[in-house]
């Protein structure tokens, strides 16, 4: 596809895959570089840049925020990347690297993702914004594949309420009426395989309920230069997850 070709389909339905977005020798080295992460390093981050399926074993870590302050190679990959410049064809505009980030679903534990809107979260106005998804191994349905929501991001922002999963701390309350379910659309993914949607854009992953293999992705997330984000709302707003985590 086309860089015409991937706008007019990202428009359509508010989300694009784009499988071999990165060749196998990209994709090995942000998995070596993810792999010297050890746990004395994580025990170096901020708290609330780190999320586990059950607290305080290292085994079961979910969720890396923010790498780009802690890396120079995660900043180059958000700031200045083919990531970057593909961010600003689908939104027409310059953006903002807002964070890079690593998730697992762990074997057998990893939890489901809750369907949400990340523009739930981002507080933006107008809402311009994407979220980039990069798989970094094998992903299917047994171990945690995600779906898309085809056309929702058309249709404004749903309800959201409290949910249990660690990172996710929203889900959409009433997520399961016929139009979603119908317009649901699960992608399986290969190594250096490429997910972007738009903000609105609903969507979830399944639980990870394979025995011997875990579900590890990158996630980056682009602002439009004419997107305005309430900071002291959005400040008050983590702070309450936090104190509740």
């Amino acid at each position: 596809m086309d860089i015409s070709e991937i706008k007019k389909s990202f428009d359509a339905d508010g989300f694009v895959h784009l499988p071999g977005f990165l060749k196998s020798g990209q994709v090995d080295g942000i998995n070596a570089r993810l792999k010297g992460w050890s746990e004395a390093k994580v025990d170096t981050m901020a708290p609330e840049h780190v999320k586990f399926e059950e607290n305080g074993d290292f085994s079961s870590l979910k969720m890396l925020q923010d790498l780009q302050i802690y890396d120079p190679f995660f900043a180059d990959i958000l700031f200045d990347s083919s990531f970057t410049r593909l961010a600003e064809d689908l939104l027409e505009e310059k953006v903002f690297g807002k964070t890079l980030e690593y998730f697992n679903k762990p074997a057998l534990i990893g939890k489901a993702t809750p369907p949400h809107q990340d523009g739930y979260y981002f507080m933006l106005q107008p809402m311009s914004a994407v979220t980039m998804w990069l798989a970094l191994e094998e992903v299917d349905a047994e171990n945690g594949w995600a779906s898309y929501v085809r056309g929702s991001h058309k249709k404004g922002m749903r309800n959201h309420s409290r949910t249990q999963t660690p990172g996710f701390s929203q889900g959409i309350a009433d997520f399961g009426l016929p139009a979603d379910l119908e317009n649901e659309v699960f992608f399986p993914a290969q190594p250096g395989d490429l997910l972007v949607h738009h903000a609105l854009t609903i969507h979830r992953a399944s639980p990870n309920t394979s025995k011997d293999r875990s579900r590890k992705a990158m996630g980056l997330i682009y602002f439009g230069a004419s997107a305005k984000e309430d900071v002291v709302a959005k400040a008050s707003y983590v702070k309450s997850l936090n104190k509740k985590s």
